[in-house]
């Protein structure tokens, strides 16, 4: 039998089966041992096989994926950790104040949504908690990613009416991330209250959210549009990236490389005619962007 897989726990999986029951899954052990280099071989949003032994099923096959997205694993060395398979889209929910979001982080996320050619969306929530100021400055940063082709959206989760999410929802499967603290629970929470994730609380102390999502979960929100929540993050670390690939997944770097001397090999340093130096340097790419390409080509955190 075939089945989607809405939940994972790690041990058991919660699976979506094709008459619409649910069905809890383990992991026929074999799964395990067939040279996954990820942390979790299953995640959600995968398609898998299965059979019933029992009242439990037992999950024998992944189909192939259409896509996924990880990142780095932070507990085991040299794995990668997949948040979900075959999205749609990827949309990050951020904020400028309480918790802060780093521009840094941001393009980790997006860089690696475009490694797996994912589409993205950027959330900029808790509009009503910023001053005139700040505002100010979150249309800036709304604008550098409008202007790469990134879906952005600015909105008060508590306050305003959410049916522009929605449509960029509607008929799609979307894999929500974020910092712990950002208001991914109550997003889900008002796109349908059946949801009823547990919302947390900011550390006033840390100015840093507390984590209420423990595993990755699927919800159906009808006429085939499913969101993915995961666990608040932290640290996004990038997996299987080398330096003359980087600048691939920077669309506004991308067009350009090309017209570099050095074609390919040109990480964008200092090399003799480079295209994208010049294009930092009258505005073309924001210094922000070409900051954060340089931090993750040398390595540097810049994930927090």
């Amino acid at each position: 039998m075939e089945g989607l897989v809405l939940r994972s726990t790690g041990s058991f999986y919660d699976v979506l089966a094709k008459d619409g029951s649910k069905v809890v899954c383990r992991v026929r052990g074999k799964l395990r041992l067939e040279g996954f280099k990820e942390s979790n071989p299953i995640a959600v949003g995968d398609r898998v096989e299965y059979t019933l032994d029992h009242d439990v099923g037992v999950i024998t096959s992944i189909l192939p994926r259409e896509n996924h997205i990880l990142r780095q694993s932070v507990k085991k060395t040299g794995h990668a950790h997949v948040l979900a398979a075959n999205v749609d889209q990827a949309l990050l929910v951020v904020t400028i104040a309480l918790p802060r979001t780093s521009l840094g982080f941001i393009d980790r996320f997006l860089v690696t949504a475009e490694s797996f050619r994912v589409p993205q969306v950027l959330v900029f929530n808790k509009r009503d908690l910023l001053d005139a100021e700040s505002l100010e400055y979150q249309e800036a940063v709304m604008d550098i990613y409008q202007t790469i082709g990134v879906e952005v959206l600015s909105l008060s989760a508590l306050t305003d009416d959410i049916e522009p999410l929605k449509k960029i929802l509607y008929g799609k499967t979307t894999l929500i991330a974020g910092h712990s603290g950002v208001g991914k629970s109550t997003i889900l929470n008002k796109l349908d209250p059946r949801i009823n994730q547990k919302v947390g609380e900011i550390s006033e102390y840390l100015a840093k959210g507390v984590h209420t999502t423990t595993f990755a979960e699927m919800f159906d929100l009808g006429n085939n549009t499913f969101v993915i929540d995961t666990p608040g993050i932290k640290e996004w670390g990038l997996v299987d990236m080398n330096a003359q690939e980087l600048s691939d997944y920077f669309p506004e770097m991308r067009d350009l490389r090309l017209e570099c001397k050095l074609g390919s090999r040109c990480l964008h340093i200092n090399e003799p005619k480079c295209a994208i130096i010049p294009a930092v340097e009258n505005g073309t790419i924001a210094p922000t962007r070409y900051d954060s390409y340089l931090k993750m080509l040398s390595g540097e955190d810049s994930r927090k």
